[in-house]
Formats: C-alpha cells, sequence, structure tokens
C-alpha cells in the first residue's frame, strides 16, 4: 500500500469515521432511547398543562345549564335523568375531558344501580394522606336543582379541572355523590355514607372532607337572610356570603379553611361550629364523614335559610349568581391548595 494514502487515511478519514460514530451515539441516547422511556411523560404534561384551568363562569355555566335545564330533576324516581347526570360528570372528568381515570363505585338501590364517580390526583410525600372534596349530584322529586346542587357539582367539576397534574403533598380525591337528598339522606342508601364506610374500612386516611353544597344564591336586599334558632344576634341579617360549618372536631380546619378562601377570593364568608343536635348542621355529605369518625365540613349559601327556591320547582339556573359562584370557586381553590400542602 501507498505509504502517502495511509497516512491521509489517518489524518482524514478517521477523524471523519469518529465524528460520524460520535454523532450517532448522541442521536440514539439523546432521541432513540428518550422517546422509548420518557416521552409519554413528556406528553402526559403538556396534556395537563393544555387541560388545566382554573374556576372561571364560562364553565360554571355550563355544567350548571346541562344538569339543572337539559337534565332538570334527578333521583332514583327518574333514574334515567339521575344516569344521564352520570354520563355528564364521567364524562366532563373523563379522558376525552379533563383526562382523569374516573372510578365508579356502584351500589344497589330499590333494584336500580346507582354510582358515586371518584377521580384522584395523587399525593407526594404525604401521599397517604387524603382530602376528599364532594357534591351530591341528586335532586329531590320536582326540582331541577340549580342551587341544589348543580352549583356545588359546577364547582367540583371545575376544581377538578384546576387541580389537573398539581403537584401536592397530599393526595386529592374529588368526588360526586349520588342519594344525598331524602328519603336517602342519613341512611344506609346515602352515597357518601357508601362511600365514606368504604375509606374506613381500607384504613384511608382522611385528614379533611370538604361538602360543597348549594353555593350559588346570594341576595343584596335587607333582611334577606334568616338564622337557625340560636344563632348569635350579630350574624348577617343579608345574605350575601357563604358559610362554613364544621363540629367541635373540626375547630382547626374550619379555621384553616377560612384562611384559605380568604387567600382566594374576596367574597365574604362566615364560619360556623355545630354543637351534637344542632338542626341544619348536618345536612349534607359531610356528615356521612363525621359518622365516620372522620373530619369534616359544609359550605353553603345556607339554602333554606335565604333561598326562596330551595327544594322547589323554581330552583332555575336563572336565580344563579355566576360572578359569586366564580369568586366562591376561586376561595375553595385555596382552601385546596392551602390543604393540599400538608403543612
Amino acid at each position: 500500500m501507498d505509504p502517502g494514502k495511509v497516512i491521509r487515511f489517518c489524518l482524514v478519514g478517521l477523524p471523519a469515521g469518529l465524528v460520524l460514530i460520535t454523532a450517532a451515539s448522541f442521536l440514539y441516547t439523546e432521541w432513540f432511547r428518550p422517546q422509548q422511556a420518557a416521552r409519554p411523560d413528556v406528553h402526559e404534561r403538556q396534556f395537563t398543562r393544555m387541560m388545566r384551568k382554573p374556576v372561571n363562569k364560562v364553565d360554571l355555566e355550563h355544567y350548571v345549564k346541562v344538569l339543572a335545564e337539559d337534565i332538570g330533576e334527578r333521583h332514583v324516581g327518574k333514574i334515567e335523568n339521575l344516569r344521564a347526570a352520570a354520563y355528564f360528570i364521567e364524562s366532563s372528568l373523563g379522558e376525552s375531558n379533563m383526562g382523569y381515570q374516573v372510578q365508579r363505585q356502584k351500589y344497589l338501590v330499590e333494584g336500580q344501580e346507582v354510582w358515586n364517580l371518584e377521580v384522584t390526583v395523587s399525593g407526594g410525600k404525604k401521599h397517604e394522606e387524603v382530602i376528599v372534596i364532594g357534591a351530591h349530584y341528586d335532586t329531590v322529586a320536582g326540582s331541577p336543582g340549580a342551587d341544589d346542587n348543580a352549583s356545588g357539582v359546577a364547582v367540583l367539576l371545575s376544581l377538578a379541572n384546576a387541580f389537573i397534574g398539581t403537584e401536592n403533598e397530599r393526595t386529592l380525591k374529588f368526588v360526586a355523590f349520588v342519594n344525598e337528598e331524602a328519603p336517602w339522606a342519613r341512611t344506609e342508601q346515602m352515597g357518601s355514607l357508601v362511600y365514606a364506610k368504604a375509606l374506613k374500612n381500607k384504613g384511608v386516611k382522611v385528614v379533611a372532607m370538604l361538602s360543597l353544597d348549594s353555593v350559588g344564591f346570594f341576595s343584596d336586599a335587607a333582611d334577606s337572610q334568616n338564622h337557625p334558632k340560636g344563632t348569635p344576634p350579630e350574624a348577617p341579617a343579608v345574605g350575601n356570603f357563604l358559610v362554613l360549618v364544621g363540629n367541635q372536631k373540626s375547630v382547626q380546619l374550619v379555621n384553616q379553611a377560612k384562611a384559605g378562601f380568604q387567600a382566594g377570593s374576596d367574597l365574604p364568608i362566615e364560619l360556623t361550629i355545630a354543637k351534637s343536635g344542632d338542626l341544619h348542621a348536618d345536612r349534607s355529605d359531610h356528615w356521612s364523614f363525621w359518622k365516620m369518625g372522620y373530619p369534616g365540613l359544609m359550605i353553603t349559601d345556607t339554602g333554606p335559610f335565604r333561598y326562596r327556591g330551595y327544594h322547589q320547582p323554581g330552583d332555575k339556573m336563572q336565580k344563579i349568581d355566576f360572578d359569586r359562584l366564580e369568586a366562591a370557586g376561586q376561595g375553595i381553590t385555596g382552601i385546596i391548595a392551602a390543604w393540599a400542602k400538608g403543612e
């Protein structure tokens, strides 16, 4: 072989070959293998960023309209309507919309299958500590249930949207409950009691539960707010606020919730600590968690103490104050964000 050619090959060919080998190695390491291992995570993060959005008036109006106007009253006596509401909630939360894996908790009532619906945002260092945010989607017979409780479900769905893919220390569970209303309230067929019992049987550590029940009716009229017997005389007389209701085991939780709410919203909020046997203080899904020994709260516009349409055919979408409902959702976002930190 010509010695000159050997020298030229060594001076030109080998460095070029090394460059090609290095480039090929880089492409394999940085493109092909990461694609196989990590690309789904990248897509998932992109998806959650696209899907996540804060509580907003447009979404709230849509959710209330579908539940209260398009579907209307929804209960076991109108089982197709009840199921239509469940399907709508499931679809809104599910993979084609928010991207959640929705879990159904099925059981039978009067021979009819009904179900609670649950989605989960997994926690970090304190993932074993669970926060439940719930709202019931059924109504009493004869009422389209815009305030009671399409308003609560609308906020629930919007909150689930706002927390898609967020990184929290504690685990969040957003749950739509069936059968909160009579004749199932405080019975073994009450959806939240079925759910809370299942958590207890599994040994789940629920550190906070928040029930969203009737949160969309407000009034600025004088003397528009009534109160249960025993309420202090200095209680507000104008129905322009929400109330946080807890029991004596939940005093610290109530105070934390009020601070979290005020960090997220300027909407006025009051708090009540119920004593054993207090009427009306346990009239929602938080009662089921109290029953199981879990700490729980209700947030409400006080329902029958303010709203003439409560449990009536007149409980329609037109009665909902969506500006204040949006502010309520923003405040509740503050509650959940504070609790989720686990501090």
